[in-house]
């Protein structure tokens, strides 16, 4: 979303963190959405925490757009949006410990065995991913591809820097477009876990 000039800090070096609590300008917990799509769970979820900043990650520029367009006419002022690939902007652009909540709801399965490759979810994501969360801090994953669900939970019970969690479930002002697509139609794989503090 859009902020006044003064507050349009970016780092000189996209290899180094975002300065989050500048953008947002204030100290409220952040929560992040890694492919918030169209937004329908991230402007939901803002509008019902005014008192937690939420920032959105997609890659498209068409969705930022309109997220950031719905989130002007409600007048969500705690939200930041940014155009990026997921995987890149937990690795090197969010400062450590500064994410207390990472949602990830339907990211591409890339269900192809030779496709395997670009999956979100690997080690080196669940480095990035631990270094980013602050003690306590939680990770909320759903997908429709139960393959990709068995993987990731397998992946986050395997790892001991994380405990599990009570899966999230979203209500149903949150659920995302895909959610409600597939929520009558197949099985939906939920995990959550948290950070050992």
């Amino acid at each position: 979303m859009p902020i006044e000039p003064s507050l349009r800090i970016f780092p000189p070096d996209w290899t180094q963190p975002m300065p989050l609590a500048e953008l947002f300008g204030n100290a409220q917990p952040i929560e992040m959405d890694l492919g918030c799509g169209k937004g329908r769970f991230l402007l939901a979820r803002a509008a019902a925490h005014p008192d937690v900043n939420f920032f959105g990650v997609d890659r498209m520029l068409r969705r930022i757009r309109k997220v950031d367009n719905r989130a002007r006419r409600l007048g969500l002022v705690n939200i930041r949006l940014l155009r990026m690939e997921g995987y890149y902007a937990t690795t090197y652009l969010l400062p450590p410990e500064s994410i207390r909540t990472c949602y990830i709801f339907f990211p591409d399965p890339w269900p192809k065995t030779r496709h395997h490759e670009h999956r979100l979810f690997n080690p080196r994501f669940m480095d990035a991913l631990h270094r980013a969360l602050v003690p306590g801090g939680a990770l909320h994953f759903a997908t429709d591809h139960l393959p990709y669900f068995a993987e990731v939970r397998a992946l986050l019970q395997a790892d001991p820097r994380f405990a599990a969690l009570e899966a999230f479930v979203p209500t149903p002002e949150e659920q995302t477009d895909f959610e409600l697509y597939y929520v009558n139609r197949t099985a939906i794989g939920r995990c959550s876990c948290q950070k050992r503090a």
